[in-house]
């Protein structure tokens, strides 16, 4: 056999798969495991949800090729951005994915030639720089920095890789860092994208997820948007269809349409139980996904406050399913410290290099757990004696 695709050679295997290996190996030696490491959320999904998936799989006429996305599951969405976010959408602003993660990964096919620049961020979810690399776009870095709120500084761009840009990939509240942006940053960044002709390619899927009074909003209801954005929309993390994988490009109908082309080459449709499970979480009242919001955010204080409470100083995240922090002091990598931290607490998280070179020398936490199994983490990695006392 000849040999494999050049473009294999950059892939290394998945960090969460390595970790995971690590868990399982903990396991069989009968030891404790806190995985704070894959952010699954571990809600059940709405009774509603679940039973229109149910209803739905009962009628053999749903094994069929879908297609296309149901009616009513575009209405669904329209409802959606319309009631949550203020923002009024065609049915040809619409079409869904297999979640955000196939969204991203597929969309530079229909946007970008070889000579073209993908700006992604650093650090950033893997997915945003592997998804236009597929595509043979440039993948360049825009450097997110702490001292700057985690915000791209946008001037500092260099003006001819502005120019050769196409698309620059934009999230907040962003996984990893769990920063929120202003709507300042959100007016700046469409009137610099119109400026310069780039696509702002927005992925909100932690919008619901929120702290401390925030308002998550789609950056399509700044104005002018819609000239130069698209949004990924999941349902996902805000209503725990993680498996079932649906998502939705919204926004620009030209880069809908134009991205409907090219899966309409790939793919037969969403299966129709998952649909209709889709619809009922999008038409249901918001009264859960506030429940649970405010759950993740009682999670947030337990972790960091509880791990600076014992010396680690974890900043309290703005937003996501996370949090973020440097590593303790006298600790440089991040790998061997989260091997060292399982080792001798069984808690296990991601290190932050597999973000980017900018996360080298921080962690990340998934917030999976509930608080009492969190403070039980806590109290072990207290009794490790990983973290150095002044």
């Amino acid at each position: 056999m000849k040999k494999f695709a050049d473009r294999m050679e950059s892939f290394e295997e998945g960090i969460f798969q390595v970790l995971d290996e690590k868990r399982k190996q903990r396991l069989e030696q009968g030891k404790t495991v806190y995985n704070f490491s894959v952010g699954t959320p571990d809600f059940a999904p709405s009774e509603v949800v679940m039973q229109a998936v149910v209803q739905a799989a009962q009628k053999p006429e749903n094994y069929k090729y879908a297609l296309s996305d149901l009616p009513q599951l575009t209405e669904a969405v329209q409802k959606k951005y319309e009631t949550r976010y203020g923002v009024s959408l065609e049915k040809e602003e619409i079409t869904s994915v297999y979640g955000s993660q196939e969204g991203i990964a597929h969309i530079g096919l229909s946007l970008c030639d070889p000579e073209d620049i993908v700006l992604v961020p650093n650090p950033g979810y893997p997915i945003f720089g592997i998804g236009p690399s597929l595509a043979g776009a440039e993948v360049v870095t825009y450097d997110l920095e702490e001292e700057n709120g985690y915000l791209p500084d946008l001037k500092a761009i260099d003006a001819e890789t502005v120019r050769r840009t196409k698309i620059m990939i934009v999230s907040y509240p962003l996984n990893p860092v769990c920063k929120a942006a202003p709507p300042s940053f959100y007016e700046e960044l469409i009137a610099w994208a119109k400026q310069n002709d780039i696509l702002i390619v927005h992925d909100n899927a932690y919008s619901d997820i929120i702290y401390d009074g925030r308002e998550g909003r789609s950056i399509l209801s700044y104005e002018g948007a819609k000239e130069m954005c698209v949004e990924f929309y999941s349902l996902s993390k805000s209503f725990n269809y993680t498996g079932a994988r649906v998502g939705f490009l919204v926004g620009s109908k030209a880069v809908v349409q134009n991205f409907k082309k090219l899966r309409s080459q790939i793919d037969y449709g969403t299966f129709l139980p998952v649909q209709y499970g889709a619809v009922a979480a999008l038409t249901q009242p918001d009264t859960d996904v506030v429940s649970q919001c405010r759950e993740y955010e009682r999670r947030r204080n337990a972790l960091c406050d509880g791990l600076t409470a014992i010396g680690w100083t974890f900043a309290r995240s703005e937003g996501t399913m996370f949090a973020w922090a440097k590593l303790p002091d006298g600790y440089e990598d991040d790998a061997e410290f989260v091997m060292e931290l399982l080792e001798k607490s069984g808690v296990l998280c991601t290190p932050g290099s597999s973000f980017g070179s900018k996360g080298r020398g921080y962690v990340r936490f998934a917030l999976v757990h509930p608080v009492p199994v969190i403070e039980e983490a806590v109290q072990s990695v207290k009794n490790s004696g990983v973290i150095k006392s002044n």
